[in-house]
């Protein structure tokens, strides 16, 4: 049997460790590329509030519950099941579906996570100043179509993920955390400066921040319900297996607070950042995913310094994508450490090979082949968008599902009071939480998958 022991796993060394882990899983392309989009789509303040009350209701007391069944079995996804509900317990299927879906969305992830390195040169170069605006856009098409650019890169960034998890809970996840969080906060504040004095500042925090209720859609609630759950990064086991390295008296609702706050914080000021560049140049902020590609080099080409800009949001991008994948990769790490007695490296290295030639359709999908124009024609879209809607739409949505209700109804009252309560200064607010938990987080989740297929 393999040793579950804190030395043979890991634990962190710090509160602030964990909550910048924590942080950093959360934050990512979700909050810097794709909630920046979609808050232009849908017209702005009205679904930013939505997002943020969905965030609040729904997607913190998942996180709460996903820390703490962590916390309370020391063990990852699949094992944290079974210790709970037994060996042969039909509920280690959340877990196993946790697992499957942090492989599928980092084989996808990475190929944009790659794109975004590759821009980051770029800028750094000076390859995207003096373009007209048509040169963008086609340079975004030619990296897409460009199956062995795709690939190098989505390589390149699968690497630098392997080599933090393998380095360990305190010298990899921790020690990267405390790094690369501050630089991205700083990043983003050097870019809100920026921001703060164009021309285009007051209409963009005005778009971003008034309520203009009559711009908002049923489906643009549905989306804000949506995202709360991706852009937290629940579902998936990864704060799962970051709650199992957990000391047992961290306070873990004060912390899901926190994690919350931090990623919510990181996507409004990416919205306080791109929309006032994006208004002082006149384009148009619902220009959908390629928004961050396409639509914001031109305008920092517009701006002074816009070279080194451009190089920093880049840059700023790179790491919030890092900070996600180095939790997506812990996900398959900890499962087979935990479960199978593995050696972290060795989880770690044939964990990211496997998602590696998996994200090689990813990669080949703006192309010609096989798994280019021939799938785009047969399924009218590539195999990369059908890996982001199985895995954003369907798995994740259930995975949280069913961590709401193995945590609001399968798990023993006590033992789930007391784990809440436990070093917490917050475990007044339990009935809030279970009710939350029991009742209005599984209906919205329904709601929301309902809607990802076609129903509502």
């Amino acid at each position: 049997m393999p040793s579950h022991s804190s030395a043979a796993r890991g634990a962190w060394r710090s509160r602030t460790g964990f909550l910048l882990a924590a942080a950093g899983s959360a934050v990512g392309l979700g909050n810097i590329w794709r909630f920046p989009y979609i808050t232009g789509e849908n017209g702005g303040g009205a679904f930013v509030f939505v997002y943020l009350g969905c965030v609040a209701l729904l997607g913190l007391p998942i996180l709460i519950a996903e820390v703490l069944l962590g916390r309370a079995t020391q063990r990852s996804a699949v094992p944290a099941f079974h210790r709970l509900a037994g060996e042969r317990s039909p509920w280690a299927a959340i877990g196993l579906l946790g697992v499957a879906a942090s492989v599928l969305i980092l084989s996808f992830y990475s190929v944009v996570a790659g794109w975004a390195l590759h821009y980051a040169q770029l800028s750094a170069r000076g390859a995207l100043t003096g373009l007209s605006a048509d040169e963008v856009a086609a340079t975004f098409g030619a990296v897409a179509a460009d199956p062995w650019l795709s690939a190098f890169w989505m390589l390149v960034f699968m690497g630098l993920t392997t080599w933090v998890v393998v380095r360990g809970v305190h010298r990899g996840l921790e020690l990267c955390s405390k790094a690369l969080m501050p630089v991205l906060l700083a990043l983003l504040l050097v870019l809100l400066v920026r921001a703060a004095s164009l021309p285009g500042w007051g209409p963009g925090i005005s778009f971003v921040f008034g309520l203009h209720a009559s711009d908002l859609t049923a489906n643009g609630i549905l989306e804000a319900l949506g995202h709360a759950f991706f852009t937290l990064s629940v579902g998936v086991g990864g704060l799962l297996a970051y709650g199992s390295y957990l000391d047992r008296d961290t306070d873990v609702p004060q912390s899901g607070l926190a994690i919350a706050g931090l990623d919510t914080l990181i996507a409004l000021l990416a919205c306080a950042v791109l929309f006032p560049i994006l208004f002082t140049h006149g384009q148009e902020p619902s220009q959908g995913p390629g928004l961050i590609f396409v639509n914001l080099p031109i305008a920092f080409a517009g701006l002074p310094g816009g070279r080194f800009l451009a190089t920093v949001f880049f840059l700023l991008l790179v790491l919030a994508a890092l900070t996600s994948t180095i939790s997506l990769l812990e996900v398959a790490t900890a499962y087979l450490v935990d479960a199978r007695g593995w050696t972290r490296r060795r989880a770690a290295v044939l964990s990211a090979a496997c998602i590696a030639l998996l994200g090689i359709p990813s990669a080949l999908s703006g192309g010609p082949g096989l798994f280019g124009e021939r799938l785009r024609a047969a399924l009218g879209g590539s195999w990369l968008d059908l890996a982001a809607d199985v895995s954003s739409n369907w798995m994740v949505p259930i995975g949280g599902l069913g961590i709401a209700l193995f945590a609001g109804w399968r798990w023993n009252e006590l033992a789930r009071r007391a784990e809440f309560g436990r070093g917490s200064s917050l475990a007044r607010w339990y009935r809030l939480w279970l009710g939350l938990l029991r009742w209005l987080v599984p209906a919205a989740v329904v709601l929301v998958f309902l809607h990802a297929v076609g129903v509502v």
